[in-house]
């Protein structure tokens, strides 16, 4: 089994999530494979300093700094018949690979992943692991909510393959990131290959700890996201639409003119009011003044994706065809809804 772990600054994290990695208890022979993009604080010097001791961890250079040339560089040096990808700021069950390689034995799937759930560890990273928990939060992504039973998905977070099938499709895309993932799921299924989403191997992913770093994250989501419906149309779904239209609402009933303005603002009044619904069923369910936070974390997120979508399409052109293949969907679903 081989691990594949990109990192690029992950100082204040690194060395308790890869003993948490070390951790894991399968009866086979494990490496881990650590891939630097060129890290400017001491990540690298901590991640040498526990290879010493271990000598199942490996710390390779990843020239080209993107998490996709990482994982193809690690897939290159792996010597495994399974591949595992682990994030650097997750925690990982420590059953999460024997758990995915049984599955994959039990045959029929290609790719076995599990839940992706929010962790806070500081003030702001609290707050919005509690949005990210929330439906608006999680949007139309299965594996970002817990499961009760495996379920088939159209994506993963992180998850284990079988070596050959990676090398079959080429590894990762380079140019996909951060939707590395997103893109490389959208080959497999291309293929005919399932992909599954397994409630035992729930994993806690830490959350940013400010605005601006969520507001970063998530607009490299939402340009990315364009590249890889240009490419996989069939892969847009309605969430992936709705924050572009916020951000486009949003400056219509600020900027646009009188006419066009008083439809905008009155969609943009039931976001806000949807917004401030949640902030209240959040804050029946769990309490605590973070909840109030919540109108404002969720709004960045949204924001930030749908700006990021407009600059990809800006980039990359939009992305007609997906666009097509969601509007046909929708069409045949209500027509089979009226049958």
């Amino acid at each position: 089994m081989s691990v594949l772990v990109p990192v690029l600054n992950e100082a204040s994290i690194i060395e308790e999530s890869t003993n948490a990695m070390l951790a894991q208890q399968f009866d086979g022979e494990i490496e881990y494979l650590f891939m630097d993009g060129g890290s400017a604080d001491a990540t690298r010097q901590i991640l040498e300093r526990l290879a010493a001791d271990e000598p199942r961890i490996r710390v390779l250079d990843n020239p080209g700094r993107l998490q996709g040339r990482g994982l193809n560089i690690g897939l290159g040096e792996s010597k495994g018949t399974f591949v595992a990808r682990m994030d650097a700021h997750s925690y990982y069950p420590p059953h999460y690979i024997a758990r995915g390689v049984d599955r994959l034995a039990a045959g029929g799937v290609t790719w076995v992943g599990g839940p992706q759930l929010p962790l806070g560890v500081g003030k702001w990273s609290r707050r919005i692991a509690l949005a990210m928990s929330s439906p608006l939060g999680i949007g139309g992504a299965v594996f970002r909510r817990p499961l009760a039973e495996e379920v088939e998905t159209d994506t993963a977070f992180t998850g284990i393959w079988r070596r050959d099938t990676l090398d079959e499709i080429c590894g990762w895309d380079e140019e996909a990131t951060p939707n590395e993932d997103g893109e490389l799921a959208a080959r497999i299924r291309a293929q005919g290959g399932r992909i599954v989403c397994l409630p035992e191997m729930a994993a806690e992913c830490v959350t940013r700890d400010s605005l601006p770093a969520l507001a970063k994250q998530y607009y490299r989501y939402g340009r990315a996201r364009v590249r890889t419906v240009r490419l996989h149309p069939g892969t847009m779904r309605p969430s992936h639409v709705l924050p572009p239209a916020v951000v486009l609402v949003a400056g219509g009933a600020l900027l646009g003119p009188r006419r066009a303005a008083r439809p905008a603002r009155l969609g943009l009044g039931v976001y806000v009011g949807a917004l401030a619904f949640e902030a209240t069923r959040i804050h029946r369910r769990v309490g605590g003044e973070d909840a109030r936070f919540a109108p404002l974390v969720l709004a960045t997120m949204h924001s930030s994706w749908g700006a990021g979508f407009l600059a990809g399409c800006a980039r990359h052109g939009v992305p007609a065809a997906a666009i097509g293949a969601l509007a046909g969907r929708a069409f045949a679903r209500s027509r089979a809804a009226d049958v």
